[in-house]
This record gives C-alpha cells, structure tokens and sequence, in this order.
C-alpha cells in the first residue's frame, strides 16, 4: 500500500480518537455514504488483521465525580451548658450511643429521619417522632409491644429500663436535646467544638455523616437524559479499580459557578456503590463515572484503526483474502464505542479479517 494512503488513514484515525475524547466514548457516525463499492485487488504483505464482529456494541460517556460519606451535615447542640465530652474525628457511632456531652450529661444517638423538636414525656401529643422513638427502644430491647405515634405507660417504662441501663438519672421522660435523631449509625468528620466550651441551642457541635459511601456526579445539561434513577453506571476508582454503581437521585439543572467566570447549567447526580467494599479505605476521592449512552445490537464492528479514508469523505476498510491479497470496501459509519466503530455494507459479513495496520 502507498504511504499517501497510509498518511491519511492516520489521519482520519487521529481525528475519531479526539472526537470519542470530547464525547466522552460514544459518539454515532455522521457520514452519510454513497452505495457500497469495492476497488481493485492489491497485494498486502505482512499485514496485521482483526475480524469483523457480529454482536453489541455500547457506547458511554464520561464525567468527573467525587466518592464520599453519605448524609452529610452539621449537628447542633439543643441544649446550653458547657461541652464535658466529644468523639474524635473518624469514630463511628451507633445507635443508642453517645455523641457528646453536655454538662457532663450524654447526648445519644437515636435512629429517624425527623429532628427532635420537643421533650417526650407524659401528656405530649402524638406525633411521628414518638414513634421514631419507639422503634429505637424496640430494636435496643427495651420497648415491648408495637411502636405507634402516641406517648403511653409503655413509652415511658421503655424509657426508665433505658436510662437505668445506661447510668442516667431514672425519669421516664426524655428532655430536648438530650437525644438526635440520625437516619443511620453516624461517623465523625469533624469536631466543631471544644472540650470546656460553652455551647448553647443552635451552636454547632460536631459535623456528621453516615457509614455509607456514595459518588457525587456533576452531568453537564446536554447529557442529564442520560443519568436516569436506578440506572446501572460504572466507576472507576483510584489505583485503577473499577465498580458498578446504582444511580440513587437526579437532581434539578442547577446554575454553576466556573474557574473562567462563566456560569454553566449542570444536573447533579447521586450515585450509590453497589459493592461498597471496592472503595476500601477510601474516604474522599476523584472519580471518573461511566454512563451508558447508545447501545446497537446485533451490528458489525471493527476496531476504529482498521477505517482506510478513501475519499475526504468517505470511509472504507480493507478486506483480507485468503490468498493474501485485499480488496477495499467502502463502508457506512455507526456508533464509535470502546475502541469499535459500527460498518454497514455490502459485501460484509462477521468473521471477515480486515487491515488493522499499526499507528
């Protein structure tokens, strides 16, 4: 083969490589072909060769993302007094277990998604956060019976076993602020406050999250129909390891700002591991997450280096004969994805060895 065909064929090759980068792995072909045409036979002399493939061909697109602790956020005291205890960073603590102190009185952790508004005693009305009281009593032993929204005898004595259990002052009354209500068991990010400080309601006190790890994923406006709840992603970690991950939320296009002033639309997107054993030790990260975008099944492909530029714009490949020589085939351009481009045309079929010629 001449090296003028060569050349350019390097350099229509060059130039799919950098289209697949800004698109982020999958684009489809744009190049409407005339009828299918084979050129003359040549000799081809130590040629390397692919198959054509019969089967799926996926394509994807890419975005930056961050792995982190879920549930962030800020806890406050609800309570004034001076701080007598305080966790360290990092500690995990579950349910029934103390968070801090105050007054050199615990503050523990209870499981629900409401916050503690009032003190749980006697002649309260019912409400959603008896219940979430309840069932935290329930599952450390000591309510008997079946959780409901109202404040009875069985609250109340479901109390008293607790506070005996755990050194407290015997009630059967619970104050506000001297219980928080998390949706899971908490880990520590960060300590607000200091041991002999004075706090007060409202004052912050430790920074929290949950034991579970998720990727925080910003999809540019032009590919949110991608990321849809329940979807299945692929995650690439550092160190090269890579997971699946469940899209868990899509939120509104939101406004940005940008390094270079300008103020871009993006979708936020939550991600959750679905083996979260793969982030090992990891606590914060960069991470880049794959989103399926088209997908062709049942079409032909061949790696995208085996394309032959035959005209400023038209594409072929090289079919390899069995007596060593070639001959061309111009063909029509599908999906671009994984290294593969989708050929359509006649006089192809699956198994066909075509040119691959080293870059």
């Amino acid at each position: 083969m001449r090296g003028g065909a060569y050349s350019l064929r390097r350099w229509i090759i060059g130039a799919m490589i950098a289209a697949l980068l800004v698109t982020g792995g999958g684009v489809a072909g744009a190049y409407a072909l005339g009828s299918t045409t084979t050129v003359p036979s040549q000799k081809h002399v130590n040629a390397a060769t692919a198959p054509i493939e019969l089967g799926t061909l996926s394509g994807s697109t890419k975005a930056s993302g961050t792995l982190e602790f879920a549930g962030s956020r800020d806890l406050t005291s609800g309570l004034g007094g001076v701080i007598t205890g305080l966790p360290t960073p990092g500690a995990q603590i579950g349910v029934g277990h103390q968070l801090y102190a105050v007054d050199n009185v615990p503050v523990y952790l209870f499981h629900g998604v409401l916050p503690v508004w009032r003190s749980f005693g006697y002649g309260m009305g019912a409400g959603p956060d008896v219940k979430q009281l309840e069932d935290t009593l329930l599952g450390l032993g000591y309510f008997s019976g079946s959780p409901d929204e109202k404040f009875s005898r069985a609250t109340s004595t479901a109390i008293r076993a607790w506070q005996r259990e755990t050194g407290q002052a015997v009630t059967g009354t619970i104050d506000s602020g001297r219980i928080v209500f998390q949706p899971t068991d908490a880990r520590i990010s960060a300590v607000k406050a200091m041991i002999g400080s004075t706090t007060g309601p409202g004052s912050p006190v430790l920074s929290i999250t949950g034991l579970d790890k998720q990727v925080r994923v910003t999809l540019r406006l032009s590919d949110q129909a991608l990321a849809k709840v329940g979807g299945t992603v692929s995650i690439e970690l550092p160190g090269g390891v890579t997971t699946a991950g469940t899209i868990a939320s899509v939120g509104v296009p939101t406004e940005v700002d940008s390094a270079d002033g300008q103020k871009p639309i993006v979708v936020p997107v939550v991600v959750t591991l679905d083996d979260p054993a793969a982030a090992g030790a990891l606590q914060q990260a960069s991470v880049v997450v794959d989103l399926p975008s088209e997908t062709r099944k049942n079409v032909l492909s061949v790696p995208v280096e085996a394309l032959l530029a035959l005209s400023s714009s038209t594409f072929g490949v090289e079919i390899m004969r069995a007596d060593g020589t070639t001959k061309r085939v111009r063909v029509k351009t599908g999906l671009f994805a994984g290294g593969r481009v989708e050929i359509s045309g006649a006089g192809l079929s699956e198994k066909q060895d075509v040119v691959v010629p080293s870059l």
